[in-house]
């Protein structure tokens, strides 16, 4: 079974998958989903990149009765990140599930706000063990007619202490309900945790696939601790780039880089795991569209990202695994471009570049800056700005509604004026050159959008 139309779904699903251009299973989805439709308990071991969340998101939609606003299923993870990205993609595939409620609890936002949500009634959490758990406690979260349980990233909750929280939650599930773990690796503590909360599950492992090679030149600058931050400042300003990726270890070390190259006038944007949704998405809507030419982020923070014409990526610091090195450097480089790849490194982090070397049988090369300013030094900010509009999806705008807008009598623009062009839910963004976007945004203000009127304003 490798298509999607084979599967017994709902013609609302397979239309939503059409739409979305989804045509061939992922060995992951292959297997998972039939058995999760029939109800089965599973447990999958699967990477990273490897359609996982469309696998138990599928079958959870197609069971999900939509008149009765109770929680029917809860999905535990590791991370606000992770709990944002699969909350969105439950979304997105019900898109035509009318009235699909789904929640997000995660810290980061109001308890009160999360408890009142809970309140009016949903039909899917998303979400954070710790913070599960506590609403939980507080009586605002229900339980007694969940049919799903899935623990995403179960050894990566283990491993990050979560074992307490995860086995008082599945306590206070029903007996009766359908448990599914994903893992990345077997530790023997899922595979505990299986046998006790799990009815005869079904195992699948899917072999991980070796990362591509990125067609990418990679090299390293050896610095002192204390130039990093004035060497990726001139690396930036040296190397021409329409679109760079900045990978640090650390939330404070990204908030620390951006300081840093906004007082070099460098256009930066940044991801971790410390911003609320809106401002995730209004971040990478800027860098998709070229409002930003820079982005500072973690690893969790940046993941599912892919952004066409990626053309440098640096990292500010070394990753703690290999296999991370490749993921990060394989983000430019494709669809047959030739990407670069800068490592900052320390003289104690240098064995680790001989290390990545001998690991995946790759060359980095050692590189220094040029003491001379080059042409790249001379604009290092973004030419297009980001506008902000009050309707999206929900109110039935689509791109050429604002394309027609922004080029029609109102907005006066020319079609090379205007970029990028993303729709969300209630928002939508569109990018337009810098020197007119005070048009821009005059213009949709004051005139309308489908005969309505809509909130504008420019976003940084």
């Amino acid at each position: 079974m490798s298509d999607y139309r084979t599967l017994p779904l709902s013609a609302d699903l397979l239309s939503v998958l059409e739409e979305l251009g989804y045509t061939k299973l992922t060995p992951i989805q292959a297997q998972a989903i039939p058995l999760l439709l029939e109800g089965r308990d599973l447990i999958g071991q699967s990477q990273t990149g490897s359609g996982k969340t469309a696998a138990f998101c599928l079958p959870i939609l197609e069971r999900m009765r939509l008149p009765h606003r109770r929680v029917q299923a809860l999905v535990l993870c590791p991370t606000r990140e992770l709990s944002a990205q699969v909350a969105r993609e439950l979304r997105r595939l019900g898109r035509r599930h009318a009235g699909l409620q789904v929640l997000t609890l995660t810290g980061g936002a109001p308890v009160r706000a999360q408890a009142l949500a809970l309140q009016r009634g949903v039909h899917c959490v998303v979400g954070t063990p710790g913070r599960v758990l506590d609403q939980l406690r507080r009586g605002s979260l229900q339980l007694q007619e969940l049919t799903t349980l899935v623990l995403d990233e179960a050894d990566r909750m283990l491993d990050m202490g979560f074992q307490t929280d995860m086995e008082q939650i599945l306590e206070q599930t029903p007996s009766t309900r359908q448990t599914v773990f994903f893992s990345a690796t077997f530790l023997r503590s899922v595979v505990e945790l299986s046998a006790k909360y799990q009815r005869e599950p079904e195992r699948i492992t899917i072999a991980a696939e070796a990362p591509e090679r990125p067609a990418v030149v990679q090299r390293y600058i050896l610095v002192e601790q204390a130039h990093k931050l004035t060497t990726l400042t001139q690396l930036l300003q040296q190397h021409a780039h329409e679109a760079a990726l900045v990978f640090a270890n650390q939330r404070a070390t990204v908030n620390e880089i951006c300081t840093a190259l906004a007082a070099a006038e460098i256009s930066a944007g940044k991801l971790h795991g410390e911003l609320e949704q809106v401002e995730r998405d209004l971040v990478l809507a800027r860098f998709r569209n070229g409002s930003t030419r820079v982005l500072v982020a973690t690893d969790v923070a940046a993941r599912g990202i892919d952004v066409a014409g990626l053309d440098l990526v640096v990292n500010f610091d070394l990753p703690t695994r290999f296999d991370v090195y490749l993921h990060r450097v394989g983000r430019t480089g494709r669809a047959g471009q030739e990407g670069a790849a800068f490592s900052i490194v320390t003289a104690r982090e240098e064995e680790r570049i001989a290390a990545l070397e001998q690991a995946h049988d790759i060359r980095i090369e050692r590189s220094a800056l040029t003491s001379q300013p080059t042409a790249a030094d001379a604009q290092q900010q973004a030419a297009m700005e980001t506008l902000r509009i009050s309707g999206g999806r929900k109110q039935k705008i689509r791109p050429s509604d604002i394309l027609g807008a922004l080029t029609g009598e109102a907005g006066g623009l020319a079609g090379a004026d205007i970029g990028k062009i993303e729709i969300h839910d209630n928002f939508s963004y569109v990018a337009v050159v810098k020197h007119r976007s005070k048009q821009a945004e005059r213009g949709l203000s004051n005139g309308r959008i489908k005969g309505r009127r809509f909130r504008v304003q420019i976003v940084a």
